[in-house]
């Protein structure tokens, strides 16, 4: 069977569109009518015109998607893809902090469960996490759950409080700084770019800071060569083809930074739950809660 004519049969037939995140295989890759990061993926999302939204990421996406499209079916290739962090904040330690600051916003990196954006008065994303806590009026900022974006946005808006949560991407966190001190050995020219869920001492070692669609336009418009990318190497597809024909190379750590749960989304899996509707996300109970951050950010960032 050859799975792309297949899934375009489909997708004619279904009215559907096909979302795909930097970090699932480059093959499902190849399959999405668009490719994104998380805030680009929510964004988009909203203003299709489909009856159905194919979800190629994780979980905490597909939720975001279906809040954002309550008329719309969403699936999601592969149920058990996860997130760990997006589950790495507790309701207690949200609420302790709220009794010990006044003037506090809680600040929920989108990279979360929908119960834990019902906690948040605004979502983020890698990208405009910045911008959009620059925007807000409280001076107190609860960050919640990624600790190392916390930080590096708190170094970026040092005029505000910032109360961290000790979350983290278990692939970011990982990455040592004597992996990447071996790549630069090995490859002096290389311009060092990592994505802000990284360590501090793995961020020290960065020229270039940024989200993963960041740090796609950031190689594809550097002079440089060569480029030792820290962040998770299902981003690679997308850097070879914004730089096809200018020779440019990519070097990950020698601890390959895969995330587990976005490699299950195969291109077998896409095709199953189009043809048989399977995965679809339901609404979450917390939908009205859950959805106000997601609209306050889509605000904030757009100013």
């Amino acid at each position: 069977m050859d799975i792309a004519a297949e899934i375009a049969r489909l997708k004619q037939e279904k009215e559907a569109v096909i979302l795909a995140h930097y970090y699932v295989p480059p093959e499902t890759q190849a399959l999405a009518d668009y490719v994104g990061d998380s805030f680009a993926l929510a964004r988009l999302a909203r203003t299709l015109d489909c009856k159905t939204i194919v979800l190629c990421g994780v979980s905490f996406m597909a939720e975001s998607a279906k809040m954002l499209n309550p008329d719309r079916t969403v699936l999601l290739p592969e149920p058990s893809a996860d997130c760990p962090m997006a589950h790495m904040v507790r309701k207690a330690d949200v609420d302790a902090v709220k009794e010990r600051y006044d003037d506090l916003a809680v600040v929920c990196y989108i990279n979360s469960t929908a119960e834990i954006k019902s906690w948040s008065d605004v979502c983020v994303t890698s990208s405009n996490a910045v911008k959009v806590v620059r925007e807000l009026p409280q001076q107190n900022i609860l960050f919640i759950p990624d600790m190392h974006l916390g930080h590096y946005v708190s170094l970026q808006v040092p005029e505000k409080n910032f109360i961290l949560n000790r979350g983290y991407c278990p692939i970011h966190h990982k990455m040592i700084p004597a992996e990447v001190e071996a790549l630069e050995i090995a490859h002096p020219d290389a311009v060092v770019i990592a994505h802000p869920e990284c360590t501090e001492e793995v961020l020290q070692e960065a020229d270039y800071i940024g989200s993963t669609k960041q740090m796609i336009d950031y190689v594809a418009q550097s002079d440089a060569q060569e480029f030792i990318v820290l962040t998770v190497v299902g981003v690679q597809r997308e850097m070879e083809l914004a730089t096809a024909g200018t020779g440019k190379r990519f070097y990950f750590p020698k601890t390959t930074p895969i995330c587990v749960n976005m490699i299950k989304v195969t291109p077998e899996k896409v095709l199953a739950c189009l043809r048989d509707g399977t995965g679809e996300v339901g609404m979450p109970d917390c939908v009205d809660a859950a959805t106000t951050p997601l609209e306050l950010m889509l605000e904030l960032a757009a100013r």
